[in-house]
């Protein structure tokens, strides 16, 4: 856009052939990427709905179960089971509440419901959440898993940019990884959270032996390019589609089998296309569950136990699944963009 020596303003209109900028060279839009289309939009947006319920029910199990039996010792006993600290934890991340609220939230329920049930406190809540043993619940599998694995980072509270203004220190922000490995369709299927310092192709076999279901293929990135990755997914008989770095050469071993004939294959193609035909692109499954995750609960942890993280981070894998169940798009490829 100019101005003209008559004062009128111009514009420089170009067509797609004629940009003076080449779309290839654009790193957010290049022109070797796909366009996509979601099939199943109405039961999508069905499902995108129902995710908003605030439809909140106790079965009968639950209700039984919410104050334990005594456990025969002598001294005061447990007024909550795990179950009653499960729930309120479960609503502490999916509404994003501190304690306080929580429990303000739980006796409200409780409430309108008409249930003769008292919410457990906010300190007794905070101190039970480290001894918890929740379980990742998801969908029995019969054939064998597409496995996608990724790691992120998530930041620890009362660490940090804090404790530098407070006391004068030059220390890194704090955070720990989580590391999870999701199917083809999006659902978490094993969760592991560790120290920052751990890499990720460490982690992987602990991931794996959390799935008793047979594994065909692993899809990861980079980062899991390790003997050992390719070890763990041929002792479970798994076909590994990971990008080997630019520099690598054909071993001839023949755990390695997979990276050979990747390294052939982009000597032939190019990095680029052997992308697009060895489907490693799949990878950005992993990377969207971390997007909806920190979209819903936020990019920190807020417990401060390691344990207490953890179990943290199952409850928030948990409600992730139940809206997996829900509905996902199904999208398909129409053409290059």
């Amino acid at each position: 856009m100019g101005r003209s020596p008559s004062g009128y303003t111009k514009f420089a209109c170009y067509s797609r052939t004629e940009s003076p900028v080449s779309k290839s060279r654009s790193k957010v839009h290049p022109n070797y990427k796909g366009r996509y289309r979601v099939t199943n939009w109405s039961e999508y947006d069905r499902a995108l709905v129902r995710r908003g319920d605030l439809t909140i029910w106790f079965t009968p199990e639950v209700v039984a179960a919410w104050q334990p039996r005594g456990e025969g010792f002598r001294g005061g006993q447990r007024r909550y089971s795990d179950v009653a600290i499960e729930a309120a934890l479960t609503l502490r991340l999916l509404f994003r509440l501190p304690w306080r609220q929580t429990e303000g939230l739980l006796a409200s329920i409780f409430s309108l419901l008409g249930l003769g049930l008292k919410a457990p406190d906010h300190t007794t809540l905070s101190r039970r959440t480290g001894g918890l043993r929740v379980e990742l619940h998801r969908l029995p599998r019969t054939k064998p898993i597409h496995l996608i694995v990724d790691a992120t980072g998530l930041a620890i509270v009362g660490q940090g940019q804090w404790a530098a203004a407070k006391w004068g220190e030059r220390g890194r922000r704090g955070w720990r990884k989580l590391h999870v490995a999701v199917d083809g369709a999006g659902q978490v299927l094993a969760v592991e959270l560790t120290d920052r310092s751990i890499a990720d192709a460490v982690v992987l076999p602990g991931l794996m032996d959390q799935i008793a279901e047979p594994i065909g293929r692993l899809t990861a990135d980079g980062g899991y390019d390790t003997r050992e990755v390719y070890a763990a997914a041929s002792s479970r008989g798994a076909r590994v589609v990971v990008p080997p770095r630019r520099d690598a050469v054909v071993s001839g071993d023949s755990v390695l089998a997979d990276r050979d004939a990747h390294i052939e294959k982009i000597a032939e193609l190019g990095r680029r296309r052997w992308r697009v035909e060895a489907g490693q692109h799949s990878q950005a499954r992993a990377e969207n569950t971390f997007f909806r995750y920190k979209r819903l609960f936020g990019g920190r942890l807020r417990a401060r136990g390691e344990l207490a993280q953890k179990n943290e981070i199952l409850v928030g894998c948990n409600i992730l699944n139940r809206m997996t169940e829900c509905g996902m798009p199904r999208s398909e490829r129409i053409a290059t963009a």
